[in-house]
């Protein structure tokens, strides 16, 4: 999409920009089915007037809202000719990328487009990609990194795009096996009053891996790959006294693993293997008077040569928007009232 001269002066203040979209990109996969894209774009530059005939779009307003919107429809195009679509919710990401980058609180140069066209893995009909620029860094660290560290609310994508990771890496040969644990501790509720066998007891806590699985291999394939070894799920006591050699291991819910834990569980790593560890400090589920070996580790382990702690927020939540305004609401409610999660400190469903 280019820049082109117009006949017409803008009033006094103003910036006059206008794009061609090219023959081969019908109009309904720019401005979206109904004109719903080209909405999301006026409600997110309200003072601008944008205006569209034909295949040729304008832009009328203050300079750098006028450039802003130059550079939208710029990284639309070049996510277009990838032959990936565009959606309400790329385009609101888009634009908050940009003005990040506008305003210097991005501390870096990758652009939307780069983003969104990032392929992690195809699996049964669709592709899995990072949605936020922190989710890229995220990708990107685990390429980079032997042990990983996923920190972040709930919906950010943290094990999900590990879990894609892991099994692009079994695919591609990089690893022999993939190996998925968490802490089998409750959240509120009490394991021994659940009906069934140990293991019974312990799968609705490993049935989150088991559906991510799902949505990455081909179902039928999962009961044998789980039956050769190439893929375990377990509980992460039954990870004690192993070495885990050419594996991608995945430590889920990490938040609820004590110090002496976690240490066993780093301590597990293997040649040619890879660990990625997940959890949401905010959510801890640990008894009183535990603390969260999660929280401890990035005191011991930020800065050592080959982990990396990826950080995201209520700004890389990818379920309902909803889910990422509860996120910052509770984390002003526990600003204003000394609060953690939501609970008093003292109070004695103190979460540590």
């Amino acid at each position: 999409m280019t820049q082109t001269p117009t006949a017409h002066t803008p009033a006094q203040g103003k910036a006059r920009a206008q794009f061609t979209v090219p023959a081969q990109h019908p109009m309904v996969t720019v401005l979206g089915s109904g004109d719903s894209l080209l909405r999301v774009i006026e409600t997110a530059f309200p003072a601008a007037d944008i205006h569209v005939r034909g295949n040729e779009i304008s832009a009328v307003g203050d300079a750098a809202e006028v450039a802003l919107i130059q550079r939208l429809f710029d990284e639309m195009m070049l996510v277009l000719r990838t032959g990936q679509p565009m959606t309400e919710d790329a385009v609101e990401r888009s634009i908050a990328m940009l003005r990040a980058s506008e305003n210097g609180t991005s501390d870096g140069q990758e652009t939307p487009a780069e983003v969104l066209t990032q392929n992690i893995l195809s699996s049964r009909g669709r592709t899995i990609r990072p949605k936020t620029l922190n989710q890229k860094r995220y990708v990107d660290a685990i390429d980079k990194h032997t042990i990983v560290f996923g920190i972040g609310p709930a919906g950010t994508g943290k094990t999900y795009l590990a879990m894609a990771k892991a099994v692009q890496a079994l695919q591609s040969k990089q690893v022999n096996r993939i190996i998925l644990t968490r802490p089998a501790v409750e959240a509120g509720e009490r394991l021994g009053f659940l009906p069934g066998t140990l293991y019974e007891k312990i799968d609705p806590y490993l049935r989150p891996l088991y559906d991510a699985l799902h949505d990455m291999l081909d179902p039928d394939s999962i009961p044998k790959l789980m039956a050769s070894g190439t893929i375990e799920v377990a509980p992460l006591a039954y990870m004690r006294g192993r070495t885990l050699n050419d594996a991608f291991i995945i430590l889920d819910e990490a938040q609820n693993t004590s110090p002496e834990q976690m240490k066993m569980f780093l301590t597990r790593l293997g040649f040619d293997s890879k660990i990625v560890i997940t959890g949401d400090v905010t959510q801890v589920d640990l008894p009183n008077g535990t603390k969260s070996g999660l929280r401890q580790v990035q005191d011991i382990l930020e800065g050592l040569d080959d982990v990396h702690f990826s950080r995201l927020s209520s700004q890389d939540v990818v379920r309902h928007k909803l889910v990422g305004r509860i996120v910052d609401a509770y984390e002003q409610y526990d600003s204003h009232n000394g609060t953690e999660n939501g609970t008093h400190k003292g109070s004695r469903n103190k979460r540590k």
